[in-house]
């Protein structure tokens, strides 16, 4: 589904949860990371400031962001000789 998820539940106006965020965002590669950041703003735009799921959309749009932008990284970045992935690292 393009932009848009579960309109369904958007229509009869059931209430946006962490754990739908969660599903969009869980799994998210690099090159997906721009296309699902977009449902998740959508998706949150209506909500106020204040609720929760808001805030977690706010911060799962941040790495996802910042996923689209670095890409994966092999093992952890205290492990020396584990650069990222040369396909999806982007020169800053």
């Amino acid at each position: 589904m393009s932009e848009a998820e579960r309109h369904d539940l958007r229509q009869r106006g059931a209430a946006i949860t962490v754990d739908e965020i969660r599903e969009l965002t869980g799994a998210a590669t690099p090159h997906f990371a721009q296309q699902i950041r977009n449902r998740v703003a959508k998706l949150i735009a209506p909500l106020p400031a204040d609720d929760l799921a808001r805030r977690f959309g706010d911060a799962e749009i941040a790495r996802l962001t910042e996923l689209a932008r670095s890409g994966e990284v092999r093992g952890t970045p205290a492990q020396p000789g584990m650069p990222g992935l040369p396909s999806t690292t982007i020169p800053r």
